[in-house]
């Protein structure tokens, strides 16, 4: 006798679309998605891994399996850089279609600090300026906001632009490794209040897209490649 499961009757609003899971299919395995070795359709999981928490494990025992499956293969498809080429491919198609080059000679880079957990623990560190532990997270990307690393670019990427944060000559030497100029983008000394700075308010933008996952509200993870890894997904 075949086994019932539980059938969702509903999608979500995280789920992907029909285009968006043509593009991602062929990323996340060689074995066809209807492969009878599997338990759960790899369609289901990855919409459990991408959706909230909340709406994953909402009356749907398989979705709860699902995300459960997700999860513990979300280090691994880290560690094979899977998210990471989803975002690499897709910047080109985004940069193409924007009329820019497929490739980005520019980038810029910021940190953001994130709300530590118990399970971040030592990662954290305590950040005077908002007086509490938090997780510091840094961010590279090209002037559309879309996620790069100089590798994944060919090493084309020829001026970094940062706040003052970056200003001192370890910042300056590191980008001269990586084949860049450091382009420290600084306030005026008279600003009052919220002052627009050309080039780095991108960085800001990007930023916030994580905070509409949920997972992402907080440092969760005990390993910082899952917290990246996460990042690329998003």
């Amino acid at each position: 006798m075949p086994k019932k499961t539980a059938s969702r009757k509903t999608g979500y609003q995280s789920d992907v679309r029909d285009e968006e899971w043509g593009f991602c299919a062929p990323y996340l395995s060689l074995m066809k998605h209807e492969a009878p070795q599997r338990e759960h359709s790899l369609r289901a999981v990855f919409n459990a891994l991408h959706g909230t928490r909340r709406m994953s494990l909402a009356d749907d025992p398989q979705r709860s399996a699902s995300l459960a499956c997700g999860l513990r293969s979300g280090p691994a498809l880290d560690c094979g850089r899977v998210f990471e080429a989803f975002a690499r491919d897709l910047r080109k198609v985004l940069r193409i279609l924007a009329g820019r080059a497929a490739q980005p000679s520019s980038a810029i880079i910021d940190g953001r600090t994130v709300q530590w957990t118990l399970e971040s623990g030592g990662l954290a560190g305590y950040y005077g300026y908002k007086r509490r532990r938090v997780s510091k997270v840094h961010a590279e990307v090209d002037t559309l906001g879309l996620l790069e690393v100089q590798a994944a670019t060919g090493d084309r990427v020829k001026i970094l632009y940062a706040d003052q944060g970056y200003t001192g000559k370890s910042p300056k030497a590191e980008a001269q490794c990586w084949g860049m100029e450091l382009v420290v983008v600084k306030l005026a000394e008279s600003k009052r209040g919220f002052v627009f700075l050309p080039k780095r308010w991108v960085v800001e933008r990007s930023f916030a897209w994580p905070a509409r996952f949920r997972r992402m509200a907080r440092d969760y993870e005990r390993l910082p490649g899952t917290f990246a890894g996460l990042h690329w997904l998003a």
